[in-house]
């Protein structure tokens, strides 16, 4: 019963994505840990109870399962860097490591790539063949050292690339400094647009996440982009947020492949 209520509430992307990609965000809801980590939160390394945590994990795993034929999570330890990673795919070998990176990709069936998020935008990618999986995990950080763009490298043909923006802070809710804004400016000066005054706050202003990393995907010849609709700040009732709760839980997002059915 578990399962089924983790899936009803998981979010699916709104994509082209061929048949046999699968991919779901989870929201907050449908686990067994307790307040501030209410209730399905998938991080290990917030303050939660391990056992939740591991249940939480459990029950995330038998729902892809009933989704699509997946293996075992592979779980990241992301530093808001722009590493990339192929992660086994034998699920006993990713069980027993926990990789630093901040994105993953695979061409191998049943591998379920995961990222965690509580304000940070998550990205899904694969082309129109179905041939690749890949997600993103982006801050600001990372959005802006070039993860999106590294994540794309790994596709052969970046004009055959969809992606799909998963929810993250939004627009009206990201407060950041000048530095934050001028990072982004010196590497593309169409950055400004994504930018707004607080008013009666110099030097502080409002980002939107969500223009800004399909700026950073055009410049690499990805178009076709989908989502970016959700905010994890206002959104309470289905999102963690750390921005809003500080001491608080993540949802991850997940992408695999399942094989194709005959034609």
């Amino acid at each position: 019963m578990a399962d089924a209520t983790v899936l009803t509430h998981c979010l699916r992307p709104d994509w082209p994505a061929p048949a046999h990609v699968h991919a779901l965000v989870t929201t907050r809801l449908g686990g067994c840990s307790t307040a501030p980590f209410d209730s399905l939160n998938l991080g290990d390394h917030v303050g939660d109870d391990p056992q939740c945590v591991a249940a939480n994990r459990q029950t995330l795993a038998r729902a892809l399962n009933q989704l699509a034929p997946a293996e075992v999570p592979q779980w990241l330890k992301q530093v808001h860097g722009v590493r990339v990673i192929t992660p086994s795919s034998h699920a006993s070998e990713r069980e027993a490591q926990i990789l630093e990176a901040d994105a993953a990709t695979t061409t191998d069936l049943a591998v379920p790539l995961t990222v965690m998020t509580a304000d940070c935008l998550p990205v899904f990618f694969t082309d129109k063949e179905g041939s690749r999986v890949a997600v993103a995990h982006a801050g600001w950080r990372g959005l802006c050292d070039g993860v999106l763009e590294k994540t794309v490298a790994e596709f052969a043909n970046a004009q055959h690339v969809m992606a799909w923006l998963g929810p993250a802070i939004g627009p009206l809710a990201f407060e950041v400094g000048d530095e934050v804004r001028s990072a982004f400016i010196a590497i593309d000066a169409q950055a400004a647009q994504a930018f707004t005054p607080v008013l009666q706050k110099p030097g502080h202003w409002l980002a939107n996440l969500y223009v800004l990393a399909r700026q950073r995907l055009a410049r690499v010849g990805v178009t076709q982009v989908s989502g970016g609709t959700h905010c994890t700040w206002t959104e309470s009732a289905s999102f963690f947020s750390y921005r809003r709760e500080g001491r608080t839980g993540r949802m991850a997002s997940v992408i695999w492949m399942s094989p194709k059915r005959p034609a």
